[in-house]
């Protein structure tokens, strides 16, 4: 299965939500969707799961159009919203056994789908409480399981984690790897991206409604290059690298120092007073630095480089801006 965006746009009043957006996505994939709050995330997953229209563009299932053929579309996707509605007066196996309906699914075949949905969610245990009684991760079970009765290629997630506790997350988490395994294409869209770098294989990430970068992790975090997709204005030309420096003095100075040099992107202060410094640049820029710091007076008691992750990709190409 081949999922492809392409050229989305979407506007509501003088707001471009979504603005000309293409990338794609297949089969055994495990997308991570990107972006700040207003960045068009949302807007672009409804028009995936056929919930809304673009104004121009399409998206494109094997070939099958959200536009041209919503109904079709709607048997390979399984969306999951943000949210499980409040329903107060409907039983777990209710709310699962009226979507499966919905499908087409009868007799024994529901049953027994039903009943491999629920197993595989964990909720045969509490398939008899209502809705309303469910805690959030509970809740995102549920939600999870009502995507799944008709067996669909492609799972479309809209912050499937958020809300959930640490235990959560990490069932969550284990699930969707096992999805990915039977061959699902998923893209979900959440703000943790130390979850997303350990669930994903591939990330997409947009900025008031631009595409800025799309593609594999491993090729987006060791990639000198831009990535197709990413904006002219983006700078990917050198890698970006993550230097953590151990202060033997006041670290506030030594960051001040640093974010003077035009290839020093950003200066974080960790747990420990240590700074994550980020660093446009090569070895020979890192050896550059040291030296400053030491020739101004500056105490270095260590320094190490840390692997890239998501985090320090969206900082770098991302500047902050909402719509």
């Amino acid at each position: 299965m081949e999922i492809r965006i392409q050229n989305l746009v979407k506007t509501f009043g003088s707001t471009r939500a979504v603005d000309d957006i293409s990338f794609s996505f297949g089969s055994g994939d495990i997308f991570g969707f990107i972006g700040p709050n207003g960045a068009g995330k949302t807007t672009t997953i409804r028009i995936m799961s056929t919930l809304d229209l673009p104004d121009s563009g399409d998206v494109f299932y094997d070939g099958v159009s959200v536009v041209n053929d919503p109904e079709a579309v709607r048997r390979l996707i399984g969306y999951m919203p943000d949210s499980l509605p409040e329903f107060r007066d409907i039983q777990v196996w209710e709310y699962l056994d009226f979507f499966a309906r919905t499908f087409g699914l009868k007799g024994e075949k529901r049953t027994r789908i039903l009943a491999e949905v629920e197993e595989f969610t964990g909720l045969g245990s509490i398939r008899h409480k209502y809705l309303a009684a469910l805690s959030k991760g509970m809740k995102q079970r549920v939600s999870l399981a009502r995507a799944l009765v008709h067996n669909p290629p492609v799972l479309v997630m809209d912050e499937p984690a958020a809300g959930l506790d640490p235990r959560a997350r990490l069932e969550l988490r284990s699930l969707l790897r096992i999805l990915s395994q039977q061959g699902k294409a998923i893209l979900l869209s959440s703000h943790i991206l130390s979850e997303l770098q350990d669930t994903c294989n591939g990330a997409v990430i947009i900025e008031q409604g631009k595409l800025l970068s799309a593609g594999k992790l491993n090729e987006l975090l060791i990639n000198r290059k831009a990535p197709a997709g990413a904006v002219a204005e983006v700078p990917m030309e050198r890698e970006l690298v993550c230097v953590i420096i151990e202060c033997g003095g006041p670290p506030e100075n030594m960051r001040g120092r640093l974010l003077e040099q035009p290839t020093v992107r950003e200066v974080r202060l960790d747990e420990s007073g240590r700074l994550e410094t980020l660093i446009d640049g090569d070895e020979q820029e890192i050896n550059r630095l040291m030296v400053l710091l030491l020739n101004d007076g500056f105490i270095v008691s260590g320094f190490h480089r840390r692997r890239i992750g998501l985090e320090e990709l969206f900082m770098k190409i991302t500047t902050g801006g909402v719509q």
